[in-house]
């Protein structure tokens, strides 16, 4: 099978689709960036790669802190991806990783028999072992037919780091599908979006699964609106004709596996899941985690939830006694069973207004699903309002009730809003990107010119140097809906 680059799925059987091997072809828009990786590896390990992994970052559109709550997300895969050039060495069980930007990320070396992810007690994971979770994922998953066989592995991205469009999952989910096809497993896009999601909690970080569900499920000139519940179902949905989105990085950075704010709001809502659902009378309430799952335990729809939220969850903060009092559990109890590792310092718990902004976003999600499908069947302005509406709710509902956006965050949105344009914060905010929605290529050439005179202009003086140089194109850029991951063989 060729492909020039912009991604082909096999499929075996109904619903079930596979990885499928491809050749590069010169004419690829990836094709010279591969054979740079190409021609490193071959400097560090002086034979050429066996194959090619190529794995995109993700832009979420719309339903942001919503997947590990159960309920759907609507992003696109973009072209920014992690590269991997990869030969295995069955004769030896070591694992030796180099980077392309070498003086950054410092090669690793590792026995594949005796596995280890160690990480540091302050400050983020380093590189390399965002690729041990990826290995280790395919580990466990495959038990006793687990063989460690060595890998030499050269990596090259452009995704933007901790600037939520997803470089640590795409990180993840790479080294999940090169390890599975060093395996000899079979490269189904579901399944490994499901490991990749499951293992990046071995450096911390409880993940809902849109970035790996989008990094394997994604297909070009559509968004995906992804369900993981009751099962991981990824479906196409046609953005209306003539709308552009473009993508700005306020370059302020926050690693999620290096901050505690992730999983607190983690912890927030399944504290609130369990306040309602004792209150809701259920004998199971300590066993009900998510939100959707409560959901269809009580049979509610989205506005009866609401209702459920407002009735319940009266305080703006409850305090660890408040929380105990409640459930009828200890303080200890509460650090043991209902507390992870990095959030046993939280003193006040914000349920309300968290479990609020899961439940409004999700129906802003749905809505703009419908509305997508609604302007697929024939144009309507009204509707295309609507769906920049929803996107500036969601804004200020992850600013005001989830407390995830950034000063300079902040500022591109008002810079968006002076330009007339829908714009969020997407990725788990606390910095990051924002995403906006143009309505043509010619009115998102004008916002970027508008973002570029007057917030990217204004950095401070070794951000402008770095960035000013290439005219910012690194940090804000229009993009199009792109394919999943791919692997490309000799």
């Amino acid at each position: 099978m060729t492909a020039n680059g912009n991604g082909t799925a096999q499929v075996l059987g109904v619903g079930i689709e596979i990885v499928a091997q491809q050749k590069l072809q010169p004419e690829s828009k990836i094709y010279g960036r591969v054979q740079q990786l190409r021609a490193f590896f071959k400097q560090q390990f002086g034979e050429d790669p066996e194959f090619i992994v190529r794995v995109p970052g993700r832009v979420n559109i719309i339903g942001e802190h919503v997947d590990y709550c159960g309920y759907s997300v609507l992003p696109m895969a973009v072209s920014q991806s992690i590269f991997l050039a990869v030969s295995k060495n069955p004769d030896d069980n070591q694992l030796q990783l180099r980077n392309l930007e070498e003086t950054k990320f410092q090669g690793y070396d590792a026995d594949l028999k005796t596995l280890k992810i160690e990480l540091p007690k302050s400050g983020g994971p380093a590189w390399y072992n965002y690729f041990l979770c990826g290995i280790k994922g395919i580990q466990e998953n495959l038990g006793s037919q687990w063989k460690p066989i060595g890998m030499r592995i050269a990596v090259d991205g452009n995704v933007p780091l901790a600037a939520g469009l997803s470089s640590s999952s795409a990180m993840v989910s790479s080294a999940v599908l090169a390890t599975a096809h060093v395996q000899g497993k079979k490269l189904d896009r579901r399944e490994l979006a499901s490991i990749s999601a499951k293992c990046e909690q071995y450096i911390g970080t409880h993940s809902g699964g849109m970035d790996q569900a989008i990094a394997y499920l994604g297909r070009i000139g559509c968004a995906h609106h992804i369900e993981f519940h009751p099962k991981l179902k990824g479906t196409p949905v046609t953005l209306p004709a003539g709308k552009c989105f473009v993508v700005a990085n306020s370059l302020a950075q926050k690693n999620k596996a290096a901050s505690s704010d992730y999983n607190e709001r983690v912890v927030e809502c399944r504290l609130a899941t369990r306040w309602l659902a004792k209150r809701k009378g259920l004998i199971n309430w300590q066993d009900i985690l998510r939100f959707i799952d409560l959901e269809e335990a009580c049979q509610m729809d989205n506005a009866t939830f609401e209702k459920l939220i407002k009735d319940n969850l009266t305080k703006s903060n409850y305090t660890r006694a408040d929380i105990c009092k409640e459930l009828g559990i200890t303080e200890q109890e509460l650090e043991t069973k209902f507390l992870s590792a990095n959030t046993r310092h939280m003193e006040q718990f914000k349920l309300r207004q968290r479990a609020l902004h899961v439940i409004q976003e999700s129906g802003r999600v749905a809505k703009f699903r419908k509305i997508c499908e609604e302007l697929a069947a024939g144009p309507n302005k009204d509707g295309a309002k609507q769906l920049g509406e929803l996107m500036r709710q969601s804004h200020e509902s992850l600013r005001e009730l989830y407390e995830c956006s950034h000063p300079d965050v902040e500022r591109l949105i008002t810079i968006s809003n002076e330009q007339n344009v829908s714009a969020r914060v997407t990725g788990a905010g606390w910095g990051g990107c924002i995403v906006a929605m143009c309505d043509s290529v010619e009115a998102a050439d004008d916002y970027i010119k508008a973002l570029k005179r007057d917030y990217y202009a204004q950095l401070p003086a070794h951000l402008l140097e770095r960035y000013q140089p290439n005219n910012f194109s690194e940090v804000v850029f229009a993009t199009l809906p792109g394919n999943g991951a791919e692997l490309f063989i000799q």
